[in-house]
């Protein structure tokens, strides 16, 4: 699939959406939960509650960790990184060379990133067939509903910079001129939207969910959807043990014995024989 102009857009698009090579951009604070600072930020978050405030301080850009997403870039619309933003290039783009059918999906969307470059992939390469779906609660994470063990504990939800809106990530895409019919918002949990989704078939499904529940959840709906020759993506494999656990227990449930490959320290693949 030899295109120069397509291959340079592709690459320019992988580049904006992580602001990769953007010297001096500001990098989002992580400050601990137990601190005088933590809890100082607190109060000026719940006094500006409904507005988009962030912590931020100037970060010296690292192509390292900007190539394998283990930085957090205050402004750029995906936090994956280069590699797996290559990923998701070279499986959408497999999937259109041999003529596997079906739709993509990413389950986890944050501010787009992901769903903007697979819109991407799709526009240049002329292909018109596919829908990309874009499966967010667009609130941010659940808190554990007490289903699965692997959640007990788990905080992801408190993370208000997780709960990006529909009409931001929708915002997102108008910026790139990407916003059109062939995408398609699932706003709500993974667990009430996924059953009973529209969607036929898959070539393409990214989980990005982070917890337990919200893989499984996303395994269970959509993965008999997954046409043969298809890939399942998996962003949090490496960074999140509930999550990789879940991956397992589908699998071994199922008997899938595909070999799953590794993207990077976080990420991973496998395609559906």
């Amino acid at each position: 699939m030899t295109n120069p102009a397509a291959d340079l857009y592709l690459d320019l698009m992988a580049k904006m959406l992580t602001r990769y090579g953007f010297e001096g951009r500001n990098v989002t604070v992580k400050l601990p939960s137990r601190s005088y600072e933590s809890y100082l930020w607190d109060l000026v978050r719940r006094a500006m509650k409904g507005r988009d405030v962030r912590m931020v301080e100037a970060g010296e850009f690292d192509a390292g960790r900007r190539e394998e997403g283990r930085d957090w870039p205050a402004d750029a619309e995906t936090m994956i990184g280069m590699k797996r933003l290559a990923n998701v290039r070279a499986c959408v783009e497999s999937v259109i060379t041999d003529g596997v059918p079906g739709d993509l999906i990413e389950t986890g969307a944050w501010r787009g990133g992901s769903c903007i470059y697979m819109r991407a992939v799709l526009k240049a390469h002329g292909d018109t067939s596919r829908t990309v779906w874009v499966a967010d609660s667009f609130e941010g994470l659940p808190a554990p509903d007490g289903r699965f063990e692997a959640d007990a504990g788990d905080q992801h939800h408190t993370r208000d910079e997780l709960a990006i809106s529909v009409e931001q990530v929708q915002d997102n895409f108008r910026r790139y001129d990407l916003l059109d019919g062939q995408v398609k918002f699932l706003k709500g949990w993974f667990s009430d939207t996924l059953p009973t989704a529209p969607i036929e078939r898959l070539a393409v499904l990214r989980l990005d969910g982070d917890m337990y529940s919200s893989t499984m959840d996303a395994l269970d709906a959509l993965y008999d959807k997954v046409s043969p020759g298809g890939y399942v993506i998996v962003d949090d494999y490496g960074a999140v043990p509930a999550c990789a656990q879940a991956i397992h227990d589908f699998r071994d449930a199922h008997g899938i014995t595909d070999p799953i490959e590794t993207i990077d320290w976080a990420g991973v693949y496998w395609r559906k024989s």
